[in-house]
């Protein structure tokens, strides 16, 4: 938890055990640790550096702890000094970049990445980089690009990043498809289902994508695209296969509903009503259901079809086959 300000696990341990402890000679702090003296007294030396513990002046050989509150006040203070100062640093540098290259050659809007390990890191760097949203297109046959086995996208998330993804459903059926599945859907990414992606493809803030190369050889490889014309159209080729694709869920008992999502029959009860002039209200008497349960169920229906109002969904309804003309 430490780690942050500089200190390692066993640094970490020292510090917490004298905060418990108030004050510790070494052998005693060892014994508590269950390090070897030398490492616990290392341990010491660097905590003393740090302002964070100091040998006490009444007793020789006895170590005390720096209060939390003053010591690492004083650190993370430092810290975010240094934040700010690398921040400040970015943003200079990236006006520069931006300044030299006001108009990129054509060659530097997209960049070929060659090898597993260097595939790997720069997909690592493109989800840990996003802020606001990262969109996908996973297919079924294994790559090295693969976002459901990097933990990269579980970090991203935590920060707050959105996530939509559409996958294969041939995904599904590979050994850990549903377990992690259902792990993104519990933590609040939004995943759809089709049978078949054009692409495999990954943009992160619709300002770079990436997309896997195919080609027959031994070296894994990806093409990286930065903000152009060809990334607008890797961005409309996903909403287009987003919008086509249906939702997959977590059902009422938390078990993952696989069949994409489909109207049921309380569903396509209220959808015959709403189609034929009903409110929401008339419709929740009629069907003894509450108009709060009424108005979700509407919202989850136009969530499956992809649209945003009423009258989208009433056509999509249709075209689906939901309803009869």
């Amino acid at each position: 938890m430490l780690s942050a300000i500089g200190l390692d696990e066993g640094q970490e341990s020292a510090y917490r055990a004298l905060v418990a402890l108030g004050a510790a000679e070494v052998p005693d702090l060892a014994h508590r640790l269950t390090l070897p003296v030398p490492q616990t007294e290392r341990a010491l030396r660097h905590l003393e550096r740090h302002g964070l513990a100091a040998q006490s002046s009444a007793r020789p050989g006895r170590w005390v702890a720096a209060p939390p509150g003053v010591a690492l006040g004083a650190l993370l203070t430092q810290q975010r000094h240094e934040l700010e100062q690398a921040e400040l640093a970015a943003v200079l540098l990236a006006e520069e970049y931006r300044a030299e290259a006001a108009e990129p050659d054509v060659h530097d809007l997209v960049e070929v990445v060659t090898g597993a390990s260097a595939v790997a890191h720069r997909f690592l760097q493109l989800q840990l980089g996003a802020v606001e949203e990262v969109c996908a297109l996973v297919s079924g046959r294994p790559q090295v690009m693969n976002g459901s086995e990097n933990e990269a996208e579980e970090r991203a998330a935590g920060r707050g990043v959105e996530y939509r993804v559409v996958i294969e459903r041939e995904v599904l059926s590979l050994p850990s498809g549903l377990r992690e599945a259902s792990t993104a859907l519990g933590r609040g990414e939004r995943i759809r289902v089709t049978e078949q992606v054009p692409a495999k493809l990954v943009i992160a803030d619709r300002s770079l994508a990436m997309v896997p190369l195919t080609a027959r050889t031994a070296e894994p490889a990806a093409l990286v695209v930065h903000a152009s014309g060809l990334l607008e159209s890797l961005m409309g080729l996903f909403e287009a296969v987003w919008r086509e694709a249906l939702p997959l869920r977590l059902g009422a008992d938390g078990m993952l509903d696989a069949e994409g999502g489909g109207p049921d029959a309380t569903d396509l009860e209220i959808l015959s009503l709403l189609l034929v002039g009903m409110t929401d209200a008339s419709v929740a008497k009629h069907l003894e259901l509450g108009l709060r349960t009424v108005q979700r169920r509407v919202k989850g229906l136009m969530e499956t079809a992809g649209v945003t109002t009423r009258m989208q969904l009433g056509w999509h309804a249709y075209e689906r086959g939901w309803v009869a003309r």
